[in-house]
């Protein structure tokens, strides 16, 4: 049987947190290094640039890798790196387009492996609910950042819901606007911004 926690033990929990500026803080607060992401938006939404903008950000951390399983290395995913300048973390950002389960848990016992690991996505990955719970609890000094498809603005199948509640940071983007729904949440009503532009467009309803 696993030990049962005291309220002082519980209160004196230490966390290393990201110390990242306002920008970040103010819609999602400071998360624990570790804490699990659970990102989910339509198509369209700025979902995908949101995403590389926090792997961005968080290679002032540590390692970023990239699972690009869905969009793998195309003409939409090499403009976004070069539109957010990931040439600026060359060295801290890594990008794979494929690999089993097994072979990622290989790469990630390696020594010096990636301390924020992206994967996009959990429905074109092809594991389970149990896979990824495994996963997660296998490395739980990581941060995993689960990206995940939409159907009628809910996660797409029942693992990705499963997996949204288990999740630390659970971020929904909108509209070129990524909200936080987690337990983490910062200023209430505030939102990170991840094109301006795309805001004014998707306000007015304006062609992109």
């Amino acid at each position: 049987m696993k030990r049962a926690y005291s309220p002082k033990e519980i209160a004196a929990k230490k966390w290393v947190t990201l110390p990242w500026d306002e920008k970040w803080s103010k819609p999602f607060g400071f998360p624990a290094e570790n804490a699990s992401w659970f990102i989910s938006g339509a198509s369209a939404s700025g979902k995908s640039s949101f995403v590389m903008q926090l792997g961005k950000e968080l290679c002032n951390y540590g390692t970023v890798l990239y699972m690009s399983y869905e969009e793998k290395i195309n003409q939409s995913f090499q403009r976004r790196m070069g539109y957010l300048k990931m040439n600026e973390v060359q060295g801290k950002f890594r990008v794979v387009t494929e690999g089993s389960l097994e072979e990622v848990i290989a790469r990630l016992k390696k020594p010096k492996s990636p301390k924020f690991i992206i994967i996009d996505s959990f429905q074109v990955a092809g594991w389970d609910y149990p896979q990824a719970v495994e996963l997660m609890e296998t490395f739980p000094k990581k941060c995993f950042i689960w990206i995940s498809q939409e159907k009628k603005s809910q996660p797409m199948g029942g693992g990705a819901v499963r997996l949204k509640y288990i999740c630390d940071m659970k971020i929904r983007v909108v509209g070129y606007k990524a909200y936080c729904q987690g337990r983490a949440i910062g200023d209430p009503g505030s939102y990170y911004v991840v094109w301006e532009d795309g805001i004014i467009q998707t306000s007015n309803n304006l062609p992109k």
